[in-house]
């Protein structure tokens, strides 16, 4: 008996997906409800800090490589689910529900950047993506306000003194 050989099904890009959401009538769609959950949780807010130095770490002395932050703020929550699923999936690191950020290479920045304005383009919308490239030095820096983490012990700035 001849074995049949399967093609591979070869997913489709995340903007074509978008088109075929087009397609399907998301313009048509009831107004955006104020529900922001987009079906993933986001870490406790130390592990995400120490998510955030890794990769201040793998970065540093890399010239080919930059970190961004990619924030959204955008209506439709089917829409908006699937862009956090997208970004998730290309490696981005959760900051906040519509913050995240991320280390690659130039040409994976371009790639995400060309795949979110496609998506833009989709539909009609008031929506805005903005992609922010940020040096290490800066990044650094950041403060963080409004939960009990201590910063300075997790970037191990904190000097101790025993006597």
């Amino acid at each position: 008996m001849k074995k049949v050989e399967r093609k591979k099904r070869v997913p489709p890009s995340f903007g074509e997906i978008m088109r075929k959401l087009k397609k399907s009538g998301i313009e048509g769609s009831p107004p955006a409800n104020k529900v922001w959950d987009d079906g993933s949780e986001v870490e406790e807010l130390s592990s995400r800090i120490r998510r955030v130095l890794g990769i201040m770490d793998k970065v540093n002395g890399d010239p080919k490589r930059m970190v961004y932050f990619i924030m959204y703020d955008i209506e439709n929550n089917k829409v908006r689910s699937l862009i956090a699923k997208y970004l998730l999936k290309k490696g981005c690191t959760r900051v906040q529900k519509s913050i995240f950020l991320a280390d690659s290479e130039r040409t994976r920045f371009d790639e995400i950047q060309k795949e979110l304005r496609e998506v833009q383009e989709c539909y009609d919308n008031d929506d805005s993506i903005l992609l922010v490239p940020v040096s290490t030095d800066l990044l650094q820096s950041m403060k963080i306000i409004g939960k009990n983490v201590d910063f300075d012990l997790i970037l191990k700035k904190r000097n101790t003194l025993f006597f």
